[in-house]
């Protein structure tokens, strides 16, 4: 762990550099790398039937790290502060803003818990439906269509005769 720790300082330190020169894009993907590293052991504690979080570096003119669908983490203007943001119906609400990474770990962590609580609740809440009635079968007369059919036709070839005897009356 001591190693570990090592690298994520030299990471830090790099990133720290980095972001003050020239390579800002840069910076700001090992930022969010190491905040997703920092995730590792919240996303390991969740249960494997759970598929709510896809969890991802994104390296788009803006980098992202996401949470899943709707969350994720981008640096702000400075490119040194992270912004854990939500995309909704209404617009993008900021969740949690810092420059520590801790508290941003801190504020997914909560994220993660009340999606998981939600989770739980639309799973319970859907409850079987009741299954539909047998049919009941009642007798009733049927009707052909033919017959509706033969009255049809009769109409259009009575029509189709009214309208040429009233053209040949008219040419007269």
């Amino acid at each position: 762990m001591r190693l570990r720790d090592a690298l994520r300082q030299a990471r830090i330190e790099a990133a720290d550099r980095t972001g003050v020169v020239v390579d800002l894009r840069d910076a700001e993907i090992a930022r969010l790398e190491i905040l997703n590293e920092a995730l590792d052991p919240l996303f390991a504690e969740i249960p494997d039937g759970v598929d709510l979080f896809d969890r991802g570096l994104s390296q788009g003119d803006t980098p992202r790290l996401w949470i899943d669908v709707v969350a994720h983490v981008m640096m702000g203007r400075d490119k040194r502060i992270y912004r854990f943001v939500q995309d909704t119906r209404f617009g993008r609400i900021v969740l949690a803003e810092s420059h520590e990474a801790a508290k941003i770990v801190d504020a997914i962590t909560d994220y993660v818990a009340r999606r998981l609580i939600e989770r739980e609740h639309a799973l319970t809440a859907a409850t079987p439906l009741p299954a539909p009635p047998a049919p009941v079968s009642v007798d009733k007369p049927r009707r052909s269509g033919f017959g509706i059919f033969v009255l049809g036709f009769v109409a259009g070839a009575l029509a189709l005769f009214a309208l040429a005897l009233f053209a040949a009356l008219r040419n007269m």
